[in-house]
């Protein structure tokens, strides 16, 4: 099963502040973790909010907002795209994510688990499938060499 490992944004990202060495180091090491254990896919950080904008959709009306958001807290800041058994498997590897010792903030992680093609049932066909895969493989070599 794929999880997505969502970190929350804190006052410190928002604010731009970039982590220290040693916070890459600390990092890296539970990243390096999780290579080694051939469960890690993607990883990556989000900027601040105040890089983003938001698109709303209101039936034929299409908001554009730039930011920053309000609600820091509900904010991501990043992201671990993991591949584990259970989510029970993922929830043990991430209590041991350092992530408020890189922080030193009071924060969450958020885990969801991703669909498949089969958690969508009969509904969605075995050509429709086909077509995901093979969007999700150029898709892939794109995100390999970005």
């Amino acid at each position: 099963m794929r999880f997505m490992v969502i970190t929350k944004a804190t006052a410190n990202s928002e604010a731009g502040v970039m982590p220290k060495t040693e916070d890459f180091e600390t990092m890296g090491k539970f990243i390096e973790e999780l290579v080694d254990a051939g469960v890690l896919l993607a990883a990556e950080g989000i900027g601040p909010s105040s890089t983003g904008t938001r698109i709303y959709f209101d039936g034929e009306k299409k908001t554009v907002v730039d930011g920053p958001f309000a609600e820091t807290k509900e904010l991501i800041g990043g992201f671990y795209l993991v591949e584990m058994k259970s989510m029970q498997e993922c929830v043990e590897w991430f209590k041991r994510c350092p992530i408020q010792q890189v922080s030193g903030e009071p924060t969450n992680i958020e885990i969801r688990r991703l669909w498949s093609g089969e958690d969508f049932g009969e509904e969605f066909t075995a050509e429709q499938r086909e077509a995901v895969a093979k969007r999700e493989e150029k898709a892939d070599a794109a995100y390999r060499s970005a």
